[in-house]
């Protein structure tokens, strides 16, 4: 199977999602552009970006994918004695460059691979629409976790987390799925496996069923305080809001 080459000249046009390679990864087309357009056609569609800095532009769309409902969040004893002894505080949107870059300094727990600074430029400037997010992890004032990804309607899509403390990319994931509860989102797409994100609680779903959702929740039209309202939460608040949810 040849793949499909998309003209960066051109608006983006992906192919059907059930044209990407037979295989899990669901490698589906190279070229096109890095920008908060391209981006969000891709999200729309159940497809992301990801490649090696001396590869040219990768769009994927796995099959199975990863996800987990907010609700249904794995949150064990150990990460919860974690939460009660770290005091850690819980931002939205207040470092997203300074997660980003903390990001790209290790691995990606969702597709192992180098975020490039043409991949940092994109979602910085999704994030400037509105689009993409960041949760951050705070320890006596210190960044130590955090994550960050994409908005689309009901569903949040994931792409990387890091952490310089023990639990700091937990705990924030733990934090993300209380706040999208909240919100009434549907789904975090975590893209694929790994052991990682499934002792969180993640499992794999067909790509059909992702799609499905995608269709149902994806266009849905949020408040802007969706994101905005919520400036600072503590571990105590969280662990509150887990109690309150069992």
């Amino acid at each position: 199977m040849t793949l499909p080459w998309l003209d960066p000249d051109l608006p983006p046009e992906f192919p059907p999602t059930a044209h990407a390679l037979k295989d899990p990864s669901g490698l589906l087309a190279f070229g096109g552009k890095l920008n908060a357009h391209w981006l969000q056609v891709a999200y729309r569609s159940g497809i992301f970006p990801w490649f090696n800095p001396d590869e040219p532009i990768l769009w994927w769309s796995p099959d199975p994918r990863m996800v987990v409902k907010p609700e249904a969040v794995k949150v064990h004893r150990s990460l919860k004695k974690t939460l009660r002894k770290q005091h850690f505080s819980f931002t939205v949107d207040q470092a997203f460059e300074q997660v980003m870059h903390q990001c790209a300094g290790a691995r990606n727990y969702t597709h192992l691979t180098w975020i490039t600074d043409d991949i940092k430029a994109a979602y910085i400037e999704l994030h400037q629409k509105g689009y993409a997010h960041s949760i951050e992890t705070w320890c006596d004032g210190k960044l130590v976790g955090g994550l960050y990804g994409v908005s689309v309607g009901k569903i949040f899509c994931g792409e990387s987390m890091f952490s310089h403390v023990s639990d700091a990319s937990k705990a924030a994931f733990v934090y993300l799925a209380t706040h999208l509860k909240r919100w009434d989102y549907q789904l975090i797409d975590c893209q694929v496996y790994t052991d990682h994100l499934a002792s969180l609680g993640a499992a794999e779903i067909g790509r059909t069923e992702f799609m499905d959702y995608l269709k149902l929740y994806g266009a849905a039209v949020l408040p802007l305080d969706a994101w905005q309202g919520e400036l600072c939460a503590t571990s105590e608040a969280v662990l509150e809001r887990l109690d309150s949810h069992q």
